[in-house]
């Protein structure tokens, strides 16, 4: 027997292996195809450009791809099983031989980044639960900071400073927004992402600067939340509000657009940004929504970011595009605010709505106010993830979501002189304290914990608003949280534990009082021992 055909066929199978591109697990495949044809507008002349990928056991998911300038175009792709993938594309355009028909393969191995993002899976909502949780069902506590401008004002050398400050400080999410709008209305080099409305343009190079940004985040394990349309409905800078300006066509073609960009990304969607969702644009938004997010050729779960103090209760309950309840408190620390945190429509009306985490993304922002304190933002943070199941929290700081320098306005806002700058501000007191609170709950079983304000006897806040005592607990009472605004004194019913182990955690400092044991039978009166705001924990001591 010849040895050498043998020998040959073993040479051309290694070199064929070698020659599959390989991509990492839970990270971003992107594969460029070059247009046999130009057309004068992309986005209206090819209806669709599409990607069906198809898993190692057979799974198929089909994607969008999208143009990216000149006759380049692209699919970006987040891969979930090891093995061998294969993809085939097609286009509305069937005699453009470069987008129609093209097959290939690629190899999914295992990822070597020791971050979250990359070992336990994207951010997903698992059925019938109140928090997020990576693929593998790990928790995921929210923590994130709103960098609003981040992505179309910053150099390279201050985002990469930006981003690794808020990983030193435990955050774990990034908002950001995607096109121009209200606060940016150009970016750093005075383009914008398209132009016109009734029929718009598209500019691949703002976008580019965009990829650049969100992939550095994702490689540092920080997830983004880009705002795909900003949406104010009024007041200055409406002009600057795609998704309230824009035909309900235009708007769906250019988020489209942005989805396809940025679906291969860790990614959770923020379809609209500070926009109204109900009333005379509840349809709207529908609309949209269904358009974009419907046939599910995306990858990230979607929510809407509201104006402040607005509620969309159950108008989104037959929405299965929508993954999760966010919304925005508003920038006030009087008492209609506050009432609308800790006795409003978040705390009456969780229960009765679909499972989906309840997260305040949009806070009182710290410097927003010359009367706000970092006490005050605590109060409003703690206050929000006691409203509902435990889910987690966004921090924002006027100087940073418009990235404002030395000598700059914050634009469509008004005078900022006094106003720390975007760098200045990193070191603010609210800002560090979001890593203390997220220390405080990555050191619980949080996602067990709920609302439990039938366990306190008398409530300070009926009497005076901003002394509002918050309560958590887990089914059984093992676990019980009482967050006090300020230092007073507060009294409990019994409790079903005869024997705790108690301490009070200060989310100013960071530091702990232990208490020893108490007694969970009689009635409990307690009084905080800090200046400013504290948490008691009572842990069920086990036999």
């Amino acid at each position: 027997m010849n040895p050498r055909p043998y020998c040959f066929f073993f040479l051309f199978f290694l070199v064929t292996q070698l020659l599959v591109a390989q991509t990492k697990i839970f990270d971003r495949f992107e594969k460029g195809f070059i247009s046999s044809k130009s057309y004068e507008n992309p986005l209206y002349e090819v209806n669709s450009f599409e990607i069906t990928f198809t898993s190692p056991s057979g799974r198929k998911k089909t994607v969008r791809g999208f143009w990216d300038g000149d006759n380049k175009w692209k699919v970006r792709f987040m891969p979930d099983e090891l093995g061998l993938w294969t993809f085939e594309s097609s286009s509305s355009d069937q005699s453009n031989s470069g987008l129609h028909g093209i097959k290939g393969e690629f190899d999914c191995v295992e990822n070597d980044s020791e971050l979250d993002l990359f070992q336990k899976g994207p951010i997903i909502h698992q059925k019938g639960s109140y928090h997020l949780s990576h693929l593998n069902g790990f928790p995921f506590f929210w923590t994130a900071g709103t960098a609003w401008n981040g992505a179309l004002k910053s150099t390279d050398e201050e985002w990469d400073f930006y981003l690794n400050h808020r990983v030193t400080h435990h955050y774990n999410t990034i908002q950001l927004v995607t096109t121009q709008w209200r606060g940016g209305t150009t970016n750093a080099e005075g383009e914008v992402a398209f132009t016109g409305s009734g029929r718009i343009i598209l500019n691949p190079t703002f976008f580019q600067r965009i990829d650049q940004k969100i992939e550095e985040a994702n490689q540092k394990g920080l997830l983004v939340s880009p705002v795909v349309l900003w949406a104010l409905p009024f007041g200055q800078g409406t002009e600057f509000s795609p998704g309230y300006y824009l035909p309900i066509r235009e708007a769906v073609l250019l988020a489209k657009y942005i989805v396809a960009r940025y679906q291969g990304n860790h990614v959770v969607w923020n379809l609209g940004g500070d926009g109204k969702y109900y009333g005379d644009l509840e349809d709207r938004w529908k609309t949209i929504g269904a358009a974009v997010f419907g046939e599910g050729k995306h990858q990230g779960l979607v929510t809407l970011h509201p104006h402040g103090t607005s509620w969309i209760g159950d108008l989104y309950e037959d929405q299965a595009w929508y993954g999760l309840y966010t919304y925005q408190s508003s920038h006030s620390k009087a008492q209609n605010t506050v009432d609308w945190i800790t006795k409003g429509p978040v705390s009456e009306h969780w229960s009765m709505l679909r499972p989906l985490p309840f997260i305040n993304t949009e806070p009182l922002y710290e410097e927003i106010r010359a009367d706000a304190t970092a006490q005050d933002l605590r109060n409003a943070w703690y206050w929000s993830i006691f409203s509902a199941p435990v889910a987690g929290i966004t921090y924002g700081a006027n100087g940073i979501w418009p990235w404002l320098r030395e000598g700059e306005d914050i634009e469509n806002h008004g005078p900022s002189g006094k106003v720390s700058r975007w760098k200045e501000s990193l070191e603010l007191d609210g800002s560090i304290q979001m890593g203390y609170l997220y220390e405080f709950f990555n050191g619980l079983e949080w996602w067990r914990l709920k609302p439990a304000s039938n366990l306190l006897r008398d409530q300070p806040g009926d009497s005076t608003f901003n002394q509002f005592v918050s309560i958590l607990s887990d089914a059984d009472q093992s676990m019980v949280l009482v967050y006090t605004p300020v230092r007073q004194s507060f009294h409990f019913f019994p409790l079903s534990g005869t024997t705790y182990q108690a301490k009070w955690f200060d989310p100013k400092s960071n530091k702990y009082l232990d208490l020893g044991s108490v007694s969970g039978m009689g009635d409990l009166e307690f009084e905080s021992p800090f200046e400013e705001d504290a948490i008691l924990v009572l842990e069920k001591k086990r036999d």
